[in-house]
């Protein structure tokens, strides 16, 4: 069972997979249709960044950013290619809503591909009770993006 950390981001293991995370992106949308924060964003005031271990390699990705009072955004969520469909996403898509639930995040948005690779993320969010949604925050109409939101509780 992998291990959930706070991010270092000065970790060269992790520091490749996030490459790794906007080299996956690079084929599915046009650069302006990318939304995935670099390196220097996730250090960003108001991110809070996990990181999913499993035999001491980065196995998972996920952050939350602070849009407003009681409004997050879910960032950079990723699972290594290898373990695609082993539970991950879903172990840190639970940690990252648990953690906003204890510090009074009303609502959690997101902003995920249309392509088919991200179906199997669009799947994950539904499951864990995202609904479809209007663009929000600085967020456009864009045929390449699907936007998704939940109230926690």
């Amino acid at each position: 069972m992998p291990v959930i950390t706070r991010a270092d981001l000065d970790d060269v293991r992790l520091l490749t997979f996030l490459q790794e995370h906007l080299d996956d992106l690079a084929p599915t949308a046009p650069p302006e249709s990318r939304h995935a924060l670099d390196v220097d964003g996730l250090r960003g005031p108001g991110v809070r960044m996990w990181v999913a271990h499993d035999g001491g390699g980065v196995v998972g990705t996920i952050a939350l950013a602070e849009l407003a009072l009681g409004h997050d955004e879910l960032k950079s969520m990723r699972t290594a290619p290898h373990r695609r469909g082993s539970g991950i996403g879903r172990l840190l898509l639970g940690h990252a809503l648990d953690d906003a639930r204890e510090r009074g995040v009303g609502r959690v948005s997101l902003e995920t591909g249309s392509a088919d690779f991200f179906a199997p993320a669009r799947a994950l969010y539904r499951r864990a009770g995202f609904v479809e949604c209007a663009p929000f925050a600085s967020y456009v109409e864009d045929p390449h993006s699907v936007f998704m939101k939940t109230t926690l509780r």
